[in-house]
């Protein structure tokens, strides 16, 4: 029998099975050749799958524990040290605790030229709550530009615990002041920011220090008391700083309504009698002389020449006036 008919009757089958059983592969060049096509087949179906996870990451931020003294906050940040003292803060600080870290992340960007520091662009409470904790912070990290950022900082503050209107002024007065945004409208557009909330922010932050001062904390302000404050600011400021000056001296404090209701008074198109003098000549060349101080909400008489025999008649119509 010839060789190649004898190699024809041979089983290699069983052969082939028993090696693929052991790992080993197939060894006829048949089995080979199929092996290689499996392995192809299987490695693009790997670098498919591996494709579309990459694909889902995709303009992805990366994110990392950072140790938050590593975090400085941002030139545009707009939180008055009173937010991080109020009881909000405090149960914030308390759910950050009990979690042992900040669950949603904050945003940083890398500083130029200063490896493993970064800026915050939003998450100054969580920051700082990690910061007292003496946890790291969970950080997305993202490079941007200062307008990218003060945009993404003012939406996220809007969308969570919002800032109060003097905060809120502070931020968008100082962008406009260094050239961030060319005028209110365009950060208003922006930002996404309604042009006429915008506008009283902006009063509640360029008003004097002095009326600031006046309210028990500048966070009482609100945005509805701008028109108010402003008119009485253009009609008479020279009356409104008086009031505000005497009130920063008064202990207790009154509240901030009680505050806005004596700033205004003198709304009205006449002053009222705190910038009078009312000096009065009698018939007989006596001498009156009355000065009114609505700021320390006092008046002073002084009478001159006047008859000893109507010292009562003056102390009983004082009296009447007063009780």
């Amino acid at each position: 029998m010839a060789l190649k008919d004898k190699a024809a009757k041979i089983d290699f089958s069983n052969i082939d099975a028993g090696l693929a059983h052991k790992g080993q592969g197939s060894k006829t060049a048949i089995g080979m050749h199929a092996d290689a096509l499996f392995r192809d087949e299987k490695v693009t179906a790997e670098n498919q799958t591996l494709k579309q996870r990459l694909a889902e990451f995709d303009g992805a931020s990366p994110t990392r524990l950072i140790e938050p003294a590593k975090i400085k906050p941002s030139k545009w940040a707009n939180r008055q040290e009173q937010s991080f003292s109020n009881d909000k803060f405090k149960k914030l600080k308390e759910e950050i605790d009990s979690a042992g870290g900040n669950v949603q992340p904050i945003k940083v960007r890398p500083l130029a030229g200063k490896p493993d520091e970064y800026e915050l662009v939003f998450g100054h409470r969580r920051h700082r709550a990690c910061l007292e904790l003496g946890v790291n912070v969970f950080a997305v990290i993202e490079e941007m530009s200062d307008a990218e950022l003060f945009c993404q900082m003012d939406r996220e503050n809007r969308e969570r615990e919002s800032l109060r209107p003097y905060e809120a002024g502070l931020a968008y007065a100082r962008a406009l002041d260094e050239g961030l945004f060319p005028s209110a409208r365009k950060l208003s557009e922006s930002a996404a920011i309604d042009l006429s909330q915008l506008g009283k922010a902006l009063a509640l932050a360029r008003l004097p220090a002095d009326v600031i001062h006046a309210f028990p904390s500048p966070l009482d302000l609100q945005y509805r008391w701008a028109p108010e404050i402003t008119k009485v600011m253009q009609k008479d400021p020279d009356l409104v700083l008086a009031i505000a000056k005497a009130i920063q001296k008064e202990s207790p404090r009154p509240s901030a309504v009680k505050v806005l209701a004596r700033l205004i008074q003198g709304g009205g198109t006449v002053p009222p009698p705190s910038l009078k003098k009312v000096s009065i000549k009698g018939k007989a060349g006596q001498l009156g002389q009355i000065n009114f101080d609505s700021g320390k909400r006092t008046a002073t008489i002084n009478l001159a020449n006047v008859d000893q025999a109507r010292f009562a008649e003056i102390e009983i119509a004082i009296k009447a006036l007063i009780s």
